[in-house]
């Protein structure tokens, strides 16, 4: 019997060796993992495919790449216009254009059939306008290309913009408008950016004011000045073959004629003193945003300023600012830094929110981060961290044939270099410790700054340092 007993836990033994492994193998499972960080791996290699470029016989220009993954056709289109070219007074007329151009019905279908006819394809396209363009996405089934195709071309080329449509889009605006003051870090944003663009047509933003002068027919002016087709770029990606591409949109597009109409930017802004401004808002927490001019994408200094950046205070947890405030002192849910780059000129910003009796003190800290960064401090750990995650970053915004696509159209729009794309991450790697100095020197100066606070100006305490004379501005609606 007791054999017999042996006999089985030996079974078993082994049973339980077959499914978990020998002794030695679950000691081995056991040990600990490597760490992150000394984890190797071969760098990512970035090889940008191409997409074809052909221009339409009416001046469109077209970029296409084809992939038959999903039945689906995607279009993309940026035009030369954008809100920076609204009429002076006008403030708000590009947003209204790009928005009733597809509720207003056009010279064939009234406002309600086009409706309808979306719906039927379940496709619709999203129509806004930035800055500096227009920007049209539609996404639909490649069975329903020409009907979707036949539908964007009437709201490009052909809107009326009906008056109860224009209407009613004019009073969703205003009524957008005088929502901005309730959302403190939305109003203190634009309030910025009036300030940095004071005194050119970017800082000129739609308000309440403005919308009362707008009728119908300067939404009808503003589409005739800019939508021609020689403002007009396209890129089509999918399911879709280059020849039935190019076929369909001069089948839909390539009547389009106008008589030549140049768009010419308004300069780029310039530096202007440092100044102080406050606006007063009886909350329990105050918007800190900290910035100046910065360099362009067309600048040399483009790529060292984006590293710079990236440790200054937009690479997250890690970054300078965000531990200073944050990790360290705990004064800021959120803080950091932004870097809007244009192709002719830039804005670099710190930003914090935090509580109001910590604004100064967090206002200070800010400084002194900036001020740290010009004095060689940059270590060979925060650029390699840097250089790795902008790369990595950059790398993945091309993972999709639509993606592809829409850089390539995007970099002629801007009128970057024919190699910007290709060698952005070369250019990146190159970037050394030398180069942030300069930067840091050339960019941080104190005097260039303007600093804008919302919050209650009465709680706010005493400045750790001499700040200037503030000025209080208050806010357009």
């Amino acid at each position: 019997m007791q054999q017999k007993n042996n006999i089985i836990i030996v079974k078993l033994a082994l049973l339980i060796v077959m499914l978990i492994g020998s002794p030695a193998a679950i000691a081995e499972a056991s040990s600990p993992l490597s760490a992150p960080e000394k984890l190797h791996y071969p760098p990512l290699q970035f090889h940008l495919p191409k997409a074809d470029r052909i221009v339409l016989r009416n001046g469109i220009i077209l970029y296409f790449l084809e992939d038959h993954e999903l039945p689906v056709v995607t279009i993309n289109a940026l035009i030369k216009t954008g809100t920076m070219y609204d009429p002076f007074g006008k403030e708000g007329v590009a947003e209204l254009t790009a928005y009733v151009m597809k509720t207003g019905g056009t010279e064939k279908l009234s406002s309600s059939e086009i409706d309808n006819s979306f719906d039927s394809i379940a496709a619709s396209p999203y129509i806004t306008a930035a800055l500096d363009s227009a920007q049209i996405h539609f996404s639909l089934l490649n069975k329903d290309v020409d009907q979707g195709l036949d539908l964007l071309a009437q709201i490009m080329i052909v809107p009326v913009f009906e008056q109860k449509k224009f209407n009613l889009a004019k009073g969703l605006k205003d009524e957008e408008l005088r929502r901005v003051k309730d959302d403190p870090q939305k109003l203190a944003v634009r309030e910025f950016n009036r300030l940095i663009y004071r005194d050119n047509p970017r800082g000129r933003l739609a308000s309440v004011k403005s919308l009362k002068n707008i009728q119908r027919e300067d939404l009808i002016e503003f589409h005739r000045n800019f939508f021609r087709p020689q403002n007009v770029m396209l890129a089509v990606s999918g399911d879709i073959t280059r020849e039935e591409a190019v076929n369909k949109m001069e089948r839909y597009f390539g009547a389009w004629q106008s008589a030549q109409n140049h768009v010419i930017p308004p300069l780029p802004p310039q530096n202007f003193p440092a100044g102080i401004y406050y606006i007063d808002k009886d909350i329990p927490q105050s918007t800190i945003i900290h910035g100046h001019l910065a360099p362009g994408k067309n600048n040399p200094d483009f790529h060292a300023f984006t590293v710079f950046d990236f440790i200054i205070g937009s690479g997250g947890f890690p970054s300078r600012i965000f531990s200073a405030v944050r990790n360290n002192e705990g004064l800021a849910y959120s803080a950091g830094s932004f870097y809007r780059a244009r192709p002719d000129h830039g804005v670099f910003a710190a930003y914090a929110f935090t509580k109001t009796e910590s604004t100064f003190k967090t206002l200070s800290l800010i400084n002194s981060v900036l001020k740290n960064a010009q004095a060689h401090t940059i270590t060979p750990k925060e650029i390699s961290w840097a250089k790795k995650s902008i790369n990595n970053g950059f790398i993945f915004s091309f993972t999709s044939p639509e993606q592809i696509n829409w850089q390539q159209m995007k970099r002629e729009y801007d009128m970057l270099p024919a190699d910007y794309l290709s060698s952005f991450c070369d250019n990146i790697e190159k970037i050394q410790i030398d180069d942030l100095h300069k930067v840091a020197v050339k960019y941080m100066d104190s005097k260039s700054n303007i600093t804008l606070i919302l919050g209650n100006i009465k709680k706010f305490g005493q400045p750790q340092s001499e700040i200037g004379q503030p000025i209080l501005i208050t806010p357009e609606e």
